[in-house]
C-alpha cells in the first residue's frame, strides 16, 4: 500500500451525544489511533435524524475497530458525576 495512501475509513459505532464524542475523540486522539467524528445533525431538518438515529457516528480503519469500540465502552461504562 502507497504510504501517502489514507485507510479506507468504516463506521465503527454510533455515538449518543456530543460529550461522548467529544471524550472518545480525545482519547483516540491521546493515543494516536485514527478516526473521524460524523455528526447526523442536518440544518435542513433541525437536528431530527440525531432524535432517531444518535449524534453521530465514530468511523476509523478497520485495524483499529476493536481499539475504538474498546475505548467507547470504557467510556459508557464509567459512571456519570453530577
Amino acid at each position: 500500500m502507497d504510504p501517502k495512501q489514507e485507510p479506507l475509513f468504516i463506521k465503527i459505532a454510533v455515538l449518543e451525544n456530543a460529550i461522548e464524542a467529544q471524550l472518545l475523540s480525545s482519547v483516540l486522539t491521546q493515543y494516536e489511533i485514527p478516526h473521524r467524528l460524523r455528526s447526523y445533525h442536518d440544518t435542513a431538518y433541525d437536528g431530527l435524524f440525531q432524535l432517531q438515529k444518535g449524534w453521530g457516528e465514530i468511523c476509523g480503519p478497520d485495524d483499529v475497530r476493536q481499539q475504538v469500540l474498546d475505548a467507547l465502552a470504557e467510556l459508557r461504562s464509567r459512571p456519570v458525576d453530577i
